[in-house]
């Protein structure tokens, strides 16, 4: 895992979080727009969920010891079984404070149109930043800043909500915005459940997707003097793949030429497939 590139990504969104919670803030003050000023809260929160995504990589990183032969790569699918929480109820606090003003009908103030465009900036840097969290995430095969990216778009979609409101309360259709907020419940719910799931499957052994299976099948068929896949088992541990393999050759070569293929194997593997972290090779004669 890239730990300097996690860093610099996490440390750029914490900046721009502050930044933008603090125009939020003000706006939202001068404007007079509870919706935004909440907005402002949440994203205020998104720097608590980075700081978390910065300590998970930085420890899951550590190089192996005695006491962790196997590494510290799970610490990271902890934190993101974390952060999913957090997100969670987030979304579900976003949906309660929303049917509380459904059911009550309470009124709400008509802010000024200055926070209309508060609210659209927030939601392109919001997006800007889920996109730029989420291709880090994908390129370093980091779940926790994974989850973390889908925290900036919890936020961008949470302004969408606002700046419905808003434009709702401005036209007259006060509604719009907890009913805008209700929908935006669901989805960041649905994600938050997604990224809860990917987590305990890298905590449990989960073998890996079809699709890395058969890159694994490749690797090993290249490759002169295997004759056959007996057995091939993969798992997950954190963001890496461990590959349990037993192939078959010719039971005529020496111990020697027998070694030398399944070395073979093994480099090949783990040279075109980073994310695997160790491949044991088990030999039968044919």
């Amino acid at each position: 895992m890239d730990k300097k590139l996690a860093n610099r990504v996490s440390v750029i969104t914490i900046i721009v979080n502050l930044l933008l919670s603090l125009l939020k803030f003000i706006v939202g003050f001068i404007g007079k727009s509870q919706a935004l000023i909440s907005d402002a809260v949440h994203s205020a929160s998104d720097v608590v969920s980075t700081i978390a995504v910065m300590f998970g990589v930085n420890m899951s990183a550590k190089q192996s010891d005695t006491d962790h032969p196997y590494g510290h790569e799970r610490i990271e699918s902890i934190f993101s079984i974390i952060l999913a929480m957090m997100l969670f109820v987030t979304g579900i606090g976003i949906g309660i404070s929303a049917v509380k003003i459904i059911i009550s009908g309470a009124d709400i103030e008509i802010p000024s149109k200055i926070t209309l465009a508060a609210a659209a900036v927030s939601i392109a840097v919001k997006e800007w930043m889920y996109h730029y969290t989420k291709h880090t995430a994908k390129k370093i095969n980091s779940s926790a800043m994974l989850a973390d990216a889908w925290h900036h778009r919890s936020d961008a979609l949470s302004s969408i909500g606002s700046l419905i409101g808003i434009g709702g309360a401005i036209l007259g259709f006060k509604i719009f915005e907890p009913i805008a907020s209700v929908v935006i419940c669901i989805f960041i719910a649905k994600a938050a459940i997604d990224i809860f799931m990917d987590a305990v499957n890298r905590l449990v052994d989960h073998s890996c997707s079809d699709e890395e299976i058969e890159e694994i099948r490749k690797c090993i068929e290249q490759i002169d003097g295997v004759k056959r896949i007996d057995k091939l088992m993969t798992r997950r541990f954190g963001a890496k793949i461990y590959v349990d393999l037993e192939i078959a050759e010719d039971p005529n070569i020496t111990l020697l030429e027998a070694h030398k293929v399944a070395e073979t194997v093994h480099d090949n593997i783990e040279n075109k497939l980073p994310q695997v972290k160790h491949c044991m090779i088990h030999v039968n004669p044919l």
